[in-house]
């Protein structure tokens, strides 16, 4: 990347590159985040050291055989003489050529380490994992709980958190013990027993091994990837409803769910979970917490109970009467969005202007335009207009 951006300035205007696309594209690969993933691209890409030569030390005693002769000669090559017969320098020669000549490449993988068959086998007892953490009373690790085959499996990890901090469980972990004692198979049990403890606390583990694959080879697009998913996590949104988790009967954890009103700015950080977001409030900073997604609010909006019906012969019974259903038509377009239901608007985050702006607001012929000229005029080194 550093020779492309060299070769940039000295590019002849016989290639017919126009200076404006130049310059761009000399902005974006001098773009620390543009950098910071080549540098990681590098540090993924599969490269294999090879030695240049395995027989160093044979042609070190040819070169002592030739220019032995020379010692009395000349004081330098007396010097390089001294050096080459050196013992420590002879055996790391030596060495060298030990290593360089042996094939170091891991083995090929065989298909009965890859049958899905041997994946699912119950894991050995040996592999039972004992985690130390040290927490405050009340203070949440920032994990929610599923049962699954009549274990307690962790659901997700709150980013920001401290178990997302340390980075010693992860999701599909199998929780059997806590200080000693089984934890059974009710995550709101499991919750507040984790959440009153104080000090030390010691976990019995099974480990998910749901490790990510990586290929061996990085293909040319991964470069790109990497960018998309930085900027996936620099998502900002504006709330335009109240919520409190303690409130939310879906919430899988309420102590875990984060209180926000109407107005309010927040990060997305984490979107796999179709129901459930995990955000955290800009101004405050802090853990993430768990909000309702997009899809769930909207669908939790939008339901709406059967009316009871006391017309008929028995009262109190649901009425058969179902939701009017209507297409949708470019020509009222205006009143399908008069009507469309608001949860989330997807705001950006700016930096702050090093020019101040003034607006000037008021009715269709007071003269603002007369207004704005005069401020230029009177004061033009403080005063200018956008252009268009």
């Amino acid at each position: 990347m550093q020779q492309v951006l060299d070769n940039l300035t000295d590019l002849p205007t016989s290639t017919g590159a126009e200076e404006i696309d130049l310059i761009f594209l000399k902005g974006i690969m001098e773009n620390p985040i543009v950098r910071s993933l080549a540098k990681a691209h590098e540090r993924l890409e599969d490269s294999k050291l090879e030695a240049v030569s395995d027989n160093n030390l044979e042609l070190v005693n040819e070169i002592l055989e030739d220019i032995s002769p020379l010692v009395n000669k000349d004081e330098n090559i007396a010097e390089l003489v001294g050096i080459l017969k050196e013992p420590h320098f002879q055996s790391l020669l030596e060495a060298h050529d030990i290593v360089a000549s042996k094939c170091y490449d891991s083995p090929p993988s065989s298909p009965e380490v890859n049958n899905s068959s041997v994946n699912n086998q119950i894991v050995p007892v040996d592999a039972i994992r004992i985690l130390g953490i040290h927490k405050r009373a009340g203070e949440p690790l920032g994990v929610t709980f599923r049962v699954e085959n009549n274990d307690l499996v962790i659901a997700r990890i709150l980013h920001g958190g401290m178990i997302d901090r340390q980075g010693l469980l992860h999701v599909g972990d199998i929780i059997k013990e806590v200080n000693g004692h089984e934890v059974g198979n009710n995550p709101k049990e499991l919750q507040e027993l984790l959440k009153n403890i104080s000090g030390s606390v010691t976990l019995k583990i099974l480990p998910s091994y749901r490790d990510t694959v990586i290929p061996q080879q990085v293909s040319s697009t991964f470069l790109t990837i990497l960018f998309v998913n930085f900027y996936t996590f620099q998502v900002f949104v504006k709330c335009h409803f109240d919520y409190n988790p303690y409130n939310d009967n879906l919430i899988p954890c309420k102590e875990a769910g984060l209180k926000f009103s109407k107005g309010e700015i927040l990060q997305i950080v984490n979107r796999e979970d179709p129901n459930w977001w995990q955000a955290s409030h800009v101004k405050e900073g802090g853990s993430a917490g768990l909000i309702p997604s997009q899809f769930l609010e909207e669908k939790r909006k939008a339901f709406v109970r059967r009316d009871w019906d006391n017309s008929g012969p028995f009262c109190g019974t649901i009425s058969s009467k179902k939701k009017k259903k209507m297409m949708y038509l470019t020509t009222r377009n205006a009143e399908f969005d008069r009507h469309e239901i608001q949860i989330y608007e997807e705001v950006a985050k700016m930096p702050p202007f090093q020019r101040k702006t003034l607006v000037l607001i008021g009715a269709q012929g007071v003269g603002r335009r007369s207004l704005k000229n005069r401020f230029i005029v009177l004061n033009p080194t403080r005063f200018g207009t956008t252009v268009p």
